[in-house]
């Protein structure tokens, strides 16, 4: 079961920091293009919104999705910490409070990545709108 517990941690551990690297580095990238972008090279509508949108939905995912990835590694740390009642008839309670509370870090980890990945959403899609109206009232 130590095994278990320890792939619980590492695994839920690793997706929620690959999703945060993804979310911040597509963030950063966003940034810098929309620093640098040049609207009148866009000669559609639709063109200049694929552009401008590019890579949002992934940190929209990640921002709507992190928070269940940090319960499913709570609720998995959880049954260990039952488990382990279970086969040994019974645990300290501060023993079984330190699992439990062990086991409520990955939903806050998820809640972590989460929240910046949202606001780096809102902004973004912002500057997004922003961008577009100005494209708008260039072609007007």
């Amino acid at each position: 079961m130590e095994a278990l517990k320890l792939v619980v941690d590492y695994a839920t551990l690793g997706i929620l920091g690959v999703m945060s690297v993804i979310a911040f580095a597509y963030g950063i990238e966003r940034f810098f293009y929309y620093r640098s972008v040049n609207l009148e090279s866009y000669e559609t509508k639709n063109r200049a919104e694929a552009e401008l949108s590019k890579n949002l939905t992934t940190i929209s995912v990640i921002g709507s999705n992190a928070p269940y990835v940090g319960l499913l590694g709570t609720v998995a740390g959880i049954m260990v910490v039952f488990y382990e009642i279970g086969q040994s008839g019974g645990m300290e309670p501060s023993t079984v409070v330190i699992g439990l509370s062990l086991a409520l870090k990955a939903t806050a980890l998820g809640l972590l990545v989460a929240i910046p990945s949202m606001m780096i959403y809102s902004a973004c899609l912002r500057k997004m709108d922003l961008l577009m109206g100005k494209w708008e009232d260039a072609r007007a």
